[in-house]
């Protein structure tokens, strides 16, 4: 959508009071003449786009010279994701025209279009890109990802969850020179996600918050803990389908990732006691003066997803459940997701049991 703000021009005071007269279809507001929609201020025809969708948007970049060149100067998020055909044609005609894009989506929802020329063009244009969303293109190569590096430096968040021809060198290039990275989704990448090319995002992206490795099944230990080393502010890793990671990677984010909100093991079968007992009981200082928090942060755990751990006993579960407050097997916030674990039937949030609780007085009471 089309971003901007207003100049000399009071943009509320134009909405109210610009009018279509009857001379001819000429608009007007007070003492000052519109002949048209060409003479609207750039900061009004701005704030119009921005109630349009982006398909309209499109359509409006070429109907004339001046709002193609109010949008070049003014959009900043856009979205080709509703295209069925040609997207790659329509960002290499369409992008270099939005040289001040900001977040930019290419989602595939319908078939496969989107080539390396189209990533190129991106980079060669959109130096101030910093959300970029490329998920299930499977045609780009690492030539995308090297063009990004050196194009995009100031990407913040990039999903290229899906792209399954990556590689881990070219992810690694890309860690080394995106160095703001604080959102990142590379589920279903497992050529790019080894170890080399998590310890490469370890030791370059330490703002990273948000990393999906989902069904990255060549990621170990070793690419786990190099995480929790170099990325103590990460806030969400889902790990679902990650194989062959054990307890040792569990005990490396309880003690180095103190603002873990959100923890995905569904399917980490290696999992046992000992990793829930490490994240229910570690506790670490941090220098904030003589201030003592826990390893996971004030607040601690939301979500913890450990679905298919079949390894697990209610003991060690009920115990992290206990630790941390705002994790819930009650339906209505249902934060801690056990499903496939029968032998976890027993594990409860305390709002759960407080409910069970209020429902057995009732019930008594109804009795009398």
């Amino acid at each position: 959508m089309a971003g901007g703000s207003p100049a000399s021009v009071d943009l509320e005071v134009w909405f109210n009071s610009l009018i279509v007269s009857g001379d001819g279809g000429k608009m007007e507001r007070s003492a000052v003449a519109i002949a048209g929609w060409k003479d609207l201020p750039t900061e009004l025809l701005l704030r119009i786009f921005s109630l349009l969708d982006d398909s309209t948007v499109f359509v409006a970049s070429s109907v004339c010279k001046g709002w193609r060149i109010a949008l070049c100067l003014g959009l900043t998020s856009f979205s080709l994701s509703w295209c069925k055909n040609n997207m790659n044609n329509l960002v290499q005609s369409v992008i270099p025209k939005f040289v001040k894009l900001q977040v930019l989506s290419l989602r595939q929802n319908y078939r496969l279009q989107l080539e390396d020329g189209a990533v190129e063009t991106i980079s060669n244009y959109c130096h101030d890109l910093k959300d970029l969303d490329l998920s299930k293109s499977r045609k780009l190569s690492d030539r995308s990802l090297y063009n990004l590096a050196h194009g995009c430096p100031c990407l913040t968040k990039l999903n290229i969850s899906g792209c399954s021809a990556f590689s881990d060198s070219a992810l690694a290039h890309l860690a080394s020179c995106c160095r703001n990275l604080k959102y990142l989704n590379l589920c279903g990448c497992v050529k790019a996600t080894s170890d080399k090319a998590l310890q490469a995002i370890s030791y370059h992206c330490n703002e990273l918050q948000s990393l999906n490795l989902g069904w990255c099944d060549c990621v170990t230990d070793k690419g786990v803990t190099s995480l929790a080393t170099g990325c103590p502010n990460l806030r969400a890793l889902d790990l679902c389908g990650c194989v062959l990671i054990t307890d040792e990677s569990v005990i490396a984010l309880a003690n180095g990732c103190p603002h873990l909100r959100s923890l995905d093991l569904y399917y980490c079968q290696n999992i046992t006691d000992r990793a829930m007992y490490s994240l229910a009981n570690s506790c670490v200082n941090h220098n904030h003066g003589s201030r003592r928090i826990s390893s996971i942060d004030k607040g601690g755990l939301m979500n913890l997803n450990i679905s298919q751990c079949t390894a697990l006993t209610p003991p060690a579960v009920q115990a992290v459940c206990n630790s941390f407050p705002e994790l819930h097997t009650c339906p209505e916030r249902h934060s801690l997701i056990i499903s496939g674990c029968l032998s976890l039937t027993s594990v409860h949030c305390a709002c759960a049991i407080q409910a069970n609780r209020a429902s057995r007085t009732a019930l008594a009471n109804h009795a009398y």
